[in-house]
C-alpha cells in the first residue's frame, strides 16, 4: 500500500487543502476591495456633501446681498428681492419649458461613460 507512513498525507487532502486556502485568501481579497471601494465612495460622498452644503450657504447669502444691494440703490425695502426672485421665476421657466432633459442625459453618458471600468484595478 502507498500510504503506509501515517506522517505522508494523501495527494487529495494537499490540495484540497490548497484549494481551500486559496479560496480562503480570494475572499479576503474580495472583501478587501469591497471594503476599499465603499471607504472610497463614503469619502466621495462626504466631500461632495460637504462642498455642496458650503456652495448653497454661499449662493443664499449672495442673493441675499444682492437683494439688500438692489433694495438700497432703488430705495425700497422689498423691490430688491422681488427683481432677485423674478430673476429665478424667469430661469424655471426656461428650465420648464425650453430645456429637454436629454440634454441632462447626453451629459450624463459622457460624463460617467465606462467609470466603472476605469476604476478597476485588475484589468
Amino acid at each position: 500500500m502507498a500510504f503506509d507512513d501515517d506522517s505522508k498525507t494523501p495527494p487529495n487532502d494537499s490540495l484540497i487543502g490548497n484549494l481551500k486556502g486559496y479560496l480562503d485568501t480570494r475572499l479576503d481579497l474580495v472583501r478587501l476591495e469591497a471594503q476599499e471601494k465603499a471607504k472610497t465612495a463614503f469619502v466621495a460622498t462626504a466631500h461632495g456633501v460637504t462642498m455642496a452644503v458650503i456652495g448653497l450657504f454661499f449662493f443664499i447669502f449672495l442673493n441675499v446681498f444682492l437683494g439688500l444691494l438692489l433694495n438700497e440703490v432703488l430705495d425700497s425695502p422689498y423691490w430688491g428681492f422681488g427683481i432677485i426672485a423674478g430673476f429665478y421665476l424667469v430661469l424655471l421657466i426656461i428650465f420648464v419649458v425650453g430645456v429637454d432633459k436629454k440634454l441632462f442625459q447626453g451629459l450624463a453618458d459622457k460624463t460617467l461613460d465606462n467609470t466603472i471600468y476605469k476604476s478597476d484595478k485588475r484589468n
